[in-house]
């Protein structure tokens, strides 16, 4: 009873934490197994840029973007990705608790729902591509002749925390939808992880349809492309001015707000296992 009243004075991040601490401490019980396991998430997902770069040994520019250029889009996709999927990502698998009757099991514990939903079953071995993310980031921003300033330094640090947290939305949208269809966590998948492989590469490639698409309706466009258009000091699409990416907090906050009420969505209409 007393270690009830405890976790709740402490606030979700404090239970959230507890959860997480619980599973990093099984995984760090084998060091080397789980160094392995980072080591190959970090080439696995390195091979995505491995492709840019045998792209780049055959042009010089690509969608108006040189090869550092293309780097520091890549570099913030796969970061924000990379910490959206790290912190929230084990939530996707909240169709199959609801089959296992898992959920029933969280509605009764002191700690809310979300918060052991995104802690269930929390994989550090993820970290790997925020790693290897950071590592070309690191180089491309050295390497990349640009006329650099505060302002446009911390415009870069902060889009990559909005848009971990846009992915992460998203990440719950597609759970809270799970309540509705169970097996639907691929859905999810295709605008999480599919986002980032879109996010990844200039905008201006791809049609307008789908440069609106990304930008009024799935808001991945604000993930990096349009603070890091801001960044290189680049024209947005669309005739929408330069500064657009200066919005990218706001759409975080608003798909954070619409991805909440979502999920309080799902567990009102949740009933019981097979509802």
């Amino acid at each position: 009873m007393a270690e009830s009243s405890l976790r709740q004075a402490m606030g979700w991040p404090g239970q959230y934490w507890l959860l997480v601490s619980m599973w990093i401490r099984s995984q760090l019980a084998y060091p080397l197994s789980f160094a392995l396991t980072v080591l190959t998430g970090i080439l696995i997902t390195g091979t995505d840029f491995a492709a840019v770069l045998l792209m780049f040994s055959h042009i010089r520019s690509f969608g108006g973007f040189s090869l550092g250029e293309m780097a520091i889009l890549y570099g913030t996709a796969s970061m924000a990705l990379g910490l959206a999927d790290l912190v929230t990502g084990s939530i996707e698998r909240v169709g199959q608790r609801i089959r296992a009757g898992d959920l029933d099991v969280w509605l009764v514990r002191p700690a809310p729902a979300f918060v052991q939903a995104v802690a269930d079953n929390f994989a550090l071995r993820r970290i790997g591509r925020p790693l290897q993310a950071a590592l070309v980031l690191g180089i491309a921003v050295a390497r990349t002749e640009l006329d650099w300033t505060v302002a446009k330094g911390v415009v870069l640090a902060v889009s990559m925390v909005t848009g971990a947290v846009i992915f992460a939305a998203i990440f719950v949208l597609g759970a809270a939808f799970q309540f509705v269809a169970i097996d639907s966590a691929e859905l999810a998948s295709s605008f999480t992880y599919g986002g980032q492989q879109l996010t990844q590469y200039p905008l201006s490639i791809f049609g307008k349809d789908i440069v609106r698409a990304v930008t009024f309706v799935v808001p991945l466009a604000f993930v990096n492309y349009y603070p890091v258009l801001y960044v290189l000091g680049k024209p947005a699409p669309l005739g929408l001015p330069s500064w657009i990416g200066l919005l990218a907090p706001l759409v975080a906050v608003v798909m954070i707000t619409v991805a909440s009420l979502a999920w309080r969505g799902g567990l009102r209409r949740y009933r019981s296992t097979g509802s």
